[in-house]
């Protein structure tokens, strides 16, 4: 039942873009019926392949001459060019006869037709009709009656461009232009000094000299460097010295005393003050808490016995009043 469901929906679906397509083989048919519907697109029938070559030569318009050309000859010719077309659009294979001729399950060929017609619809898009369109628009181009309008566009007797571009342009032509020998002139002096100028600097930068053409190995240049650096440090370092290493160096090295178990001690000793300064903090925090305790038992009533709820200091006087011996 499901499977018929799917069915009937598919097949007023693909009959609805059929008429939406303007598709000639199914005007004037007024189908109402679902079932109806169904047995037009998938019952084998010479009018059911006419349909499905409409759909094809609307997917590619060179197709239909062949396909007129076909239906002369077997009656197999048409089917198999069909077959063929339907796997260049990765569809159906060329051995699917069946789905062709209207003679496979009814779901297979209303979803075979389903997907042509969607390939039509995205051919028939806005992009779809730009040949004939564009037909269209040069034939309306080149019509009689606007043949003046693109003579007089293609040759406009205003300057289309603004005033101050005119402006600028007319000031450019009336500019008096240099002789060419002279710019040239101009261009080679410059030229001339600045190669002098860069021969000057590669003879003072000689760190720049390729290896070839250096004397030695080491520069004389980076050899003044090295030797100015060393002395402006040996200079550094014997300020240094003559300031504050010299009374030390010659001064004799320090003599240990035998005497370490004096540390041991005093360390031993300030170990176990810091023991009882710790033992003497938390007996300190113990007394606090246990006289918030004893208070807390004074002023707050708690239940006792015989289901009274009264503070500590009134229990004790009511026991003693209770077990008082009186003196004879």
């Amino acid at each position: 039942m499901a499977v018929t469901s799917k069915a009937y929906r598919l097949s007023q679906h693909v009959y609805s873009t059929l008429q939406t397509l303007s598709c000639p083989l199914v005007e004037g048919l007024y189908l109402r019926e679902a079932e109806t519907m169904q047995e037009l697109l998938c019952t084998p029938s010479q009018h059911r392949t006419d349909i499905l070559a409409w759909i094809c030569t609307r997917i590619c318009p060179c197709l239909s001459q062949r396909l007129v050309s076909l239906r002369s000859k077997e009656p197999d010719a048409l089917s198999q060019e069909l077959a063929q077309f339907g796997q260049e659009l990765m569809l159906c294979g060329t051995d699917d006869l069946d789905l062709i001729t209207g003679r496979a399950c009814p779901i297979r060929q209303l979803c075979f037709l389903e997907q042509l017609l969607t390939v039509v619809q995205g051919s028939a898009g806005p992009g779809g009709d730009s040949r004939a369109g564009g037909e269209g628009l040069l034939k309306e181009l080149f019509s009689p009656e606007a043949l003046p309008h693109l003579t007089h566009t293609l040759t406009p007797t205003l300057n289309p461009w603004p005033a101050q571009i005119r402006a600028a342009q007319k000031g450019q032509k009336s500019l008096p232009s240099r002789p060419r020998g002279e710019e040239v002139a101009d261009v080679t002096a410059l030229l001339e000094s600045t190669r002098n100028t860069l021969d000057q600097l590669h003879k003072q930068c000689v760190f720049l000299r390729d290896e070839a053409t250096r004397p030695s190995v080491f520069s004389v240049c980076a050899l003044r460097v090295a030797v100015c650096d060393l002395a402006q440090i040996m200079g550094v370092f014997n300020r240094v010295y003559e300031t504050d290493f010299r009374s030390y160096v010659n001064r004799d090295p320090p003599s240990l005393r035998p005497h370490t178990h004096t540390f041991r001690t005093v360390h031993t000793l300030l170990s176990a003050c810091n023991t009882e300064l710790e033992m003497l903090q938390q007996l300190l925090v113990t007394s606090v808490s246990l006289s918030d305790t004893v208070k807390d038992v004074h002023t707050h009533p708690r239940y006792w016995s015989r289901g009274h709820r009264q503070t500590l200091p009134t229990q004790l006087e009511d026991l003693t009043r209770r077990y008082r011996v009186p003196h004879p």
